[in-house]
């Protein structure tokens, strides 16, 4: 073939590396440990596309609940898990205020974090592609390989 060779370096663009998402900062408003969390965690649910702006909300939920579990889990070690008080039946122990926030927090957690594919068993809920087509599945079963 005649001619000049091809300037490659003028013709061909090469490829960025990952496009960065942005990553949405936490609300101005919400401070301490809440906050820690949403900067933890918030870059790793965009990477997953996972964070979607109308569900701030509900993230947001999740980081306070996460942040109510650390520090009722930090109390405990202070005051312990439960205190004795005397009653007409006697002596009983009763958990402390800080036990009840951290149940409630882990249970809250483990609701919200469902939202967002937090756990093992509901991020391949998520990435399995939901239900999936019970006939289709069985047809294709009777149907057997092609």
């Amino acid at each position: 073939m005649k001619g000049a060779k091809p300037v490659i370096a003028g013709n061909v663009i090469p490829m960025k590396g990952d496009i960065q998402k942005p990553v949405p900062d936490p609300p101005a408003d919400m401070c301490g440990r809440a906050a820690e969390v949403w900067a933890e965690l918030a870059p790793h649910l965009v990477a997953k596309d996972r964070l979607d702006p109308l569900f701030l909300y509900q993230f947001r939920s999740y980081c306070q609940n996460v942040a109510n579990f650390i520090e009722a889990t930090i109390s405990m070690e202070v005051e312990g898990l439960y205190y004795e008080v005397e009653t007409r039946n006697g002596r009983q122990q009763k958990a402390t205020a800080a036990f009840k926030v951290q149940q409630e927090a882990m249970n809250q957690m483990r609701r919200d974090s469902a939202l967002f594919g937090l756990s093992p068993v509901d991020a391949m809920r998520i990435t399995s592609g939901g239900q999936g087509d019970l006939f289709r599945d069985l047809m294709d079963k009777l149907d057997g390989p092609d």
